[in-house]
């Protein structure tokens, strides 16, 4: 059995862990940690853990904490991560981190971004991008691992197949995003009120989101040249889900069936990649719940333009799904183990 801890358990990400790794086969959920509820019994916290999970919170210490377990997940707030993972820790526990603290390779743009120092240059080349489908290989060597972003997860797994063949022009893309009120995290926040976010969908940090230099990092590594996003993301009055529509320029006079056979052949043995029927585009609703990532596709011929839609649920592919995807590669078990949940509907 793998011991497992979770540092920021009584957060949504943080709940969701501890809802999968409760039913995964091979897990033994031993420690949860949250600075919030010290002392607290997790069903206190949570009614939907009554009679499920009556582990005591304990505070946050990442020292105590990797003598007894075999990996921890940390779901906690950027600019934190960085400062409680070093080198001896790696040592004793493999991490995987669901923060944006080693996403990013350069020290600079993290601190452009997040408005924030980053405190461990050294791990930066260390730490392995969680994208399973992307870099499955490098993560079952890596001890310590950056859980992608929502929107990156689902933006890159739309574009992965085009870039990597260079069907698409790199300077094209544009990504219309999003997202429901659960990406912005269990905080009070006057915005994200229910009687300020019902009836209403709002753009909200474009040009700035934080996810941007996460996905252009991303997709200049694929395409080998570096790719400038224009990015929108935006809020819509939704608990949990993702959409993106990606727009790019072919670069050639393509048909529907050879870009069909270019994302079967990247994801036809993907078990969590799903893709639409023609004509067909995926809903939000027909992932809820589950670790899936639904894509679908069209190309409009009068423009010269494919268009993709992706979807994911932002708290299962888009954050904590993921991450266990992550752990049973580290750990070589099946990668959807603990994870074939079918998606709710409707809910």
């Amino acid at each position: 059995m793998i011991r497992v801890g979770i540092m920021g358990a009584t957060g949504y990400v943080g709940a969701e862990l501890v809802r999968i790794l409760l039913q995964h086969p091979k897990v033994e959920l031993k420690i949860l940690a949250s600075q919030n509820h010290i002392r607290c019994k997790y069903d206190s916290i949570f009614e939907n853990f009554k009679k499920i999970c009556e582990i005591k919170c304990v505070g946050n210490n990442l020292e105590s904490m990797a003598k007894e377990a075999d990996v921890i997940f940390l779901a906690l707030p950027h600019g934190i991560s960085s400062i409680l993972i070093t080198e001896s820790i790696l040592e004793k526990v493999k991490i995987i981190d669901l923060s944006s603290d080693f996403r990013l390779k350069s020290k600079e743009v993290y601190k452009k971004w997040y408005k924030t120092e980053h405190h461990n240059r050294d791990l930066l080349n260390k730490a392995v991008y969680g994208l399973c489908e992307l870099k499955r290989e490098s993560i079952k060597k890596s001890t310590l691992i950056a859980n992608p972003g929502c929107y990156s997860t689902c933006t890159i797994l739309c574009l992965l197949p085009l870039l990597a063949e260079g069907i698409i022009k790199e300077n094209s893309i544009i990504i219309d995003a999003k997202s429901g009120i659960t990406g912005a995290g269990r905080t009070l926040n006057l915005e994200f009120l229910f009687g300020e976010c019902n009836e209403s969908i709002k753009a909200y940090k474009i040009t700035s989101h934080r996810h941007i230099p996460e996905i252009e990092q991303q997709l200049s590594e694929l395409s080998g040249t570096d790719i400038i996003i224009t990015f929108s993301p935006h809020l819509i009055p939704v608990n949990r889900g993702i959409l993106t529509t990606c727009y790019g320029k072919l670069k050639n006079n393509f048909d529907y069936e050879e870009i069909k056979e270019i994302y079967e052949n990247y994801y036809f043995y993907e078990y969590f990649i799903r893709l639409t029927k023609k004509g067909v585009f995926p809903e939000t609703k027909f992932v809820k719940g589950s670790n899936y990532c639904d894509i679908g596709f069209t190309i409009e011929k009068r423009t010269g333009r494919i268009i993709i839609v992706g979807v994911i649920d932002n708290l299962i592919k888009g954050a904590a799904g993921q991450a266990v995807q992550n752990m049973n590669i580290m750990f070589d078990l099946d990668e959807n183990m603990g994870l074939k949940t079918i998606p709710i509907f409707p809910t």
